[in-house]
Formats: C-alpha cells, structure tokens, sequence
C-alpha cells in the first residue's frame, strides 16, 4: 500500500516517527513534508498529501498538525477526499468501515505517540464495509462536491 504523509510545524516530530514505523511495516510512503519545526502553513502540505490521494498515486493520506484540525478542513476541501480527524481507534476503525475514509488526520498536541501509532494501525488495516446503507451515504456526500 502506498501511503502518503504530511505535517506542519506543529506535528513534524510525529510524522517522522509515524514515517518510519510505516516503512518498517512495509508500506511505501511519500512524504509532503515539512521538513522541520519551522513555522509553514498547514494548507500547503495536507493538501498536496490529500491531492496525490485523490489522483490516485497514493492508496491513503495520513496528515498532521497539532490539533489536527487544520489539516483535516483543508484536506477535506479537495475533490474526492473524505478526511477524518480521529483521535481515537474506535474512530479510526469506524470511519473505515462506514465512511471509507482516504485521509486520516491527528494532532499531535491532542494525542500521545503510542496512541498515534495504534490509531493509524487501526485505520490503515481496517477496510470498508461495503454494507449498500454505508455506500449510499458516502454517494450522497460525494455528489455535495458537484
């Protein structure tokens, strides 16, 4: 699976945390940055991260920020994407099966590094349902973007 990365300044250090667990694990990741903890804007990197997604050059998106907020709102305004700020496994889980989620956001400030590492576990291994009433719903979001 290919997994694409990408953090501001505020969550710098765990995105290369999570970067190397997810190539230890085998996933090929390409990372959109930030470099370093010098201040950027998060919209610049979660979306080039939510763009390769949704173009399809990465399966999943996995952005962060401090609050995961940020991120999250500006990943979610790209065509296709359906980003979810999780800040927990049962979220993380669920927004798999019922939302087929394609971008995961977190924040750094909000969760522990453990917790962060079990939440994208979570998530990348987790697929959708495919359950017709979970479909529906994410059809009808989806025509939102027209």
């Amino acid at each position: 699976m290919k997994v694409a990365i990408a953090c501001d300044h505020g969550a710098y250090e765990y995105k290369e945390i999570l970067k190397k667990m997810l190539i230890e694990e085998g996933y090929m990741v390409t990372d959109f940055g930030t470099d370093s903890t010098a201040s950027v804007d998060y919209a610049d990197y979660a979306s080039a991260a939510a763009r390769s997604v949704a173009a399809h050059e990465n399966d999943k998106g996995i952005v962060l920020c401090g609050t995961g907020i940020g991120v999250s709102i500006a990943a979610n305004k790209i065509k296709g994407i359906r980003c979810a700020l999780c800040s927990d496994p049962l979220s993380a889980r669920l927004t798999r099966e019922h939302n087929d989620s394609n971008v995961l956001a977190m924040g750094q400030r909000i969760i522990g590094e453990e917790l962060m590492k079990e939440i994208a576990h979570v998530w990348l291994t987790t697929e959708f349902s495919h359950e017709e009433r979970h479909q529906r719903r994410i059809d009808k979001v989806s025509k939102l973007e027209d």
